[in-house]
């Protein structure tokens, strides 16, 4: 049973007060800002609870939550000339009321682990050190741990996933759909883009200035792979990868119109250093549950190729772009969400009506062990089957609170969601 949990609303503008921290001294003008607070409700299982804590933060990419609480974000477009910002609520209402920004340039990946916040740009990664309130102690002079990636402006997202064992994860996503040469749709044999695209790269924390040489090709054959995130109970890396699009367009001869909404299958992978999940050569076919050779390669929606690549270990419906990744830790939800996977969908599906979404996938053993499901529902704000636009919210990242809640940011007006559990009282 699922029901319309409500958020907070407020009855007047909450003013929020960007300030510095510790490490910015002059580095942005303090200023108040009145931000009105949506008040689009979220759909969820019985017992969740999902409030606004922050509003018209910016682009927001992904995020990551301190062990004290606090909130950093990572934009896709500067706000005031700042591509990171900490979000803090100082008097524990529920409200961040402290904002700092810092960091010049663009990106998708943040993560604080260690007392050290990481962060991506669209071509390389860097860190910074925490103090022990969880804040960063410079602001302005990062260490430069990664640089040089690919970054063609399309598909450009450097995800990032630390391990136990100072080992580094980045993805690096393809801005070319098939592998194709100029003005062709014949893929280019044995894909030389995939030197350096395509898939997820490691490198080491405590090494500054690497770039692919320095790196292992851990994974290949992700056309798109946006949620990235280190299992602790598997002690293994978990990917979503955004399919291949435009089969009808391209190749009218094989796919129809239905086909092309229907396929290829988004997609979660269990990686393992040196697996191929077979981008651009194969997609995943979630419906014959089969890996297909692309049309590039010679495939013409029939010709399967079993035992080359890995298979997922979950797949979602076509286009639906899953663009986040986590699994639960924590005490607070119901123990069948215990190292489960949240899956954070940015875009909608054709042939269902539904999207703009969080999926969770039960996991035992480390294994999927039922159907994916809806877990938060309705930040478009309208049904989708039965009307259009304008969309409210699209969520684009997760995090989980130290107490075990789950934030889900959106990219639209650059809301904050937590989401918490409280059982019924009989």
């Amino acid at each position: 049973m699922r029901k319309l949990t409500s958020l907070l609303l407020l009855s007047v503008p909450s003013l929020i007060s960007i300030i510095c921290f510790s490490g910015c001294a002059n580095d942005q003008t303090s200023k108040d800002k009145a931000v009105a607070f949506d008040s689009t409700a979220l759909i969820l299982p019985t017992g969740f609870t999902s409030t606004i804590v922050a509003d018209s933060i910016g682009n927001i990419r992904h995020l990551t939550v301190n062990n004290q609480g606090d909130i950093y974000v990572k934009l896709s477009a500067l706000r005031d000339g700042k591509g990171i910002y900490m979000l803090r609520d100082t008097n524990h209402d529920g409200l961040v009321d402290q904002q700092m920004g810092f960091g010049n340039y663009p990106g998708t990946g943040i993560l604080a682990k260690d007392n050290v916040l990481y962060a991506s740009s669209n071509s390389g990664v860097y860190k910074y050190a925490l103090n022990d309130k969880g804040e960063v102690v410079d602001t302005a002079t990062p260490v430069t741990l990664v640089k040089g990636l690919v970054d063609r402006n399309m598909d450009n997202s450097k995800s990032i996933a630390v391990d136990d064992q100072d080992n580094l994860y980045v993805t690096v996503g393809s801005y070319n759909e098939g592998c194709t040469g100029p003005n062709s749709v014949v893929g280019m044999p044995g894909c030389p883009l995939l030197d350096s695209l395509g898939g997820v790269w490691q490198f080491k924390t405590n090494i500054t200035d690497q770039s692919y040489g320095n790196s292992i090709h851990y994974a290949r054959g992700l056309k798109n792979p946006v949620g990235l995130f280190w299992n602790s109970s598997t002690k293994s890396l978990f990917a979503t990868s955004h399919g291949r699009g435009r089969l009808a367009e391209k190749f009218p001869q094989y796919y129809t119109k239905q086909q092309d909404l229907e396929l290829p299958a988004e997609t979660l992978y269990e990686l393992g250093k040196g697996v191929d999940a077979g981008w651009p050569f194969v997609y995943y076919d979630q419906i014959q549950k089969k890996q297909m050779l692309s049309p590039e390669y010679g495939g013409d929606g029939k010709k399967s190729i079993e035992g080359k690549y890995i298979d997922p270990v979950a797949a979602f419906p076509a286009h639906f772009a899953p663009n986040d990744l986590l699994f639960y830790t924590g005490t607070m939800f119901p123990e069948r969400y215990r190292n489960g996977a949240f899956l954070v969908f940015h875009n909608r599906s054709a042939v269902m009506n539904k999207g703009y979404l969080v999926a969770f996938v039960p996991f035992q053993n480390g294994k999927p062990s039922g159907a994916w499901e809806i877990f938060a529902d309705n930040f478009a704000g309208y049904d989708l089957s039965v009307g259009k636009g304008p969309i409210q919210h699209r969520p684009m990242g997760i995090a989980q609170g130290p107490d075990g809640s789950l934030y889900i940011a959106d990219d639209i007006k650059g809301t904050i969601y937590r989401i918490t559990y409280s059982e019924a009282k009989k």
